[in-house]
């Protein structure tokens, strides 16, 4: 069995690329060789314990009684993909995140379901949540302001 090269630089970008979208997973592949690179996540909430989710499991939290959109705002942070929000891990428990906390580059803000696969979203920089324009349970497309981080 031959050993093939590998390039260091583009397993770093790949994973970057996937750290930046949110994705778990990607590959390319060119001639003769293939890359890919898997990201594990955090264990999912229990199928059983989602079933219960399909309705929203809070009333939306917002520092604001409307319900604008934020695309424009600095400090909105968007949907990486199409998927369903959650909040919370598991329903029944507390939020990832509430409107005034503090939060750190990379702490996760909240889940996007896609392909009945969890993806965290994590906060792309530090920075104090000022307001959620998603509620838990609710579809989401790309490029939609999840929330606002200033």
């Amino acid at each position: 069995m031959s050993q093939v090269p590998f390039d260091p630089a583009a397993i770093r970008q790949l994973a970057a690329i996937l750290t930046e979208t949110g994705l778990t997973e990607i590959e390319i592949a060119e001639k003769d060789s293939r890359i890919r690179v898997v990201r594990a996540l955090a264990p999912a909430p229990a199928p059983a314990a989602l079933a219960t989710a399909a309705a929203p499991i809070a009333a939306p939290v917002m520092a604001s009684p409307t319900n604008e959109p934020a695309a424009p705002d600095p400090g909105a942070v968007p949907s990486p993909m199409v998927g369903v929000v959650y909040l919370s891990p598991e329903p029944g428990t507390a939020p990832f995140i509430t409107v005034g906390q503090t939060v750190t580059a990379g702490q996760t803000l909240l889940l996007i379901e896609a392909m009945k696969t969890f993806n965290q979203i994590k906060a792309p920089r530090a920075g104090t949540v000022t307001r959620i324009l998603v509620s838990s349970g609710a579809p989401v497309e790309y490029g939609e302001p999840l929330l606002i981080l200033e």
